[in-house]
């Protein structure tokens, strides 16, 4: 029997138990403009998804969604296994979230506020709080309404994370900090993803999701382009590849390697082009002895401008 397109969604991806966040075909129109459009998502428990893509392309749309914040057009969406419209006081016990653009009562410390809060949910560890301020190195008892950008979006991320929350969702996290302050969150995200729990993190900064992500989804004008495992997307892509022999390269065995194309033979050395996978290049090319090898290896941003194409109007 045929997997149903939910199914091969949740194979492909290789989840063995309940998953996350599964989203199927979940749509928002206003009018006679689709933000999002027929999005099918399936996160398993314990990974960091980066949702991808560039501003305006419907992230936030989709978090609103799953989140129960935004009513979709059509589709559905689970959290943790509740249904994310009819079900989401249940989900939201056990989320964290961080919203795009974060506010707080200006007139609180962020001690102030943050003990307001971990009063609301009882399950709060103050040391924890403390951690998190000391680690982003954000001081505890500044009025938010006299804090940087940086540092109100430092306040947002505490009060994500300090609860210890089963699934995170973040809507563009590092926006605003410093770059030793993004490595630190980033260090902080996997830490969380070690202790078996879950990270949904939007971004249109490729480079921190490669970093920090298992798992992408990448989305142009509200439509879903890929779904994939980090480690699998990078086999799909074109690798620029320089072998240097200790012999006579062999030109025409390494031509009709799996995916080699434009070989080009400088002496001893070879430059091709490999698309897709280099396990059958190397192992062909191995017994005529390489001496050293190079490899530019793709990165997120290469392969999502190879599959972005914008909209001509």
């Amino acid at each position: 029997m045929p997997l149903s397109s939910r199914s091969r969604r949740i194979h492909d991806i290789g989840v063995s138990d309940s998953p996350a966040i599964l989203v199927d075909q979940i749509t928002k129109r206003y009018g006679d403009t689709t933000a999002v459009d027929g999005v099918s998502l399936v996160v398993p428990r314990g990974v960091v998804f980066g949702y991808l893509g560039p501003n305006g392309a419907g992230k936030t749309t989709t978090i609103r969604m799953l989140l129960g914040l935004l009513a979709p057009t059509g589709g559905t969406a689970q959290l943790l296994g509740h249904d994310s419209w009819s079900e989401r006081e249940k989900a939201h016990r056990s989320i964290g979230y961080l919203p795009g653009e974060f506010t707080a009562y200006t007139e609180l410390t962020s001690e102030e506020y943050l003990r307001y809060l971990s009063n609301l949910r009882g399950d709060v560890e103050w040391s924890h709080v403390v951690e998190l301020s000391e680690r982003l190195d954000l001081r505890l008892d500044v009025r938010f309404g006299t804090l940087s950008h940086g540092n109100q979006q430092k306040v947002g991320i505490i009060q994500a994370f300090m609860h210890r929350p089963e699934l995170l969702i973040l809507d563009e996290p590092t926006t605003g900090l410093d770059p030793l302050i993004q490595r630190e969150f980033l260090t902080i995200v996997g830490e969380t993803r070690a202790e078996g729990r879950t990270v949904f993190m939007s971004s249109h900064v490729l480079s921190e999701v490669e970093d920090s992500a298992d798992i992408v989804g990448m989305l142009s004008a509200g439509r879903l382009l890929l779904e994939k495992r980090v480690d699998s997307l990078k086999e799909l892509t074109v690798h620029h590849m320089t072998l240097t022999f200790d012999r006579l390269p062999p030109q025409e065995i390494l031509e009709r390697a799996a995916g080699v194309r434009d070989v080009v033979v400088d002496g001893l050395r070879v430059r091709l082009t490999v698309e897709g996978s280099t396990k059958e290049v190397l192992a062909v090319a191995a017994p005529f002895g390489i001496e050293s090898l190079t490899s530019v290896e793709p990165d997120l941003e290469a392969i999502f401008l190879g599959l972005y194409r914008p909209e001509v109007s």
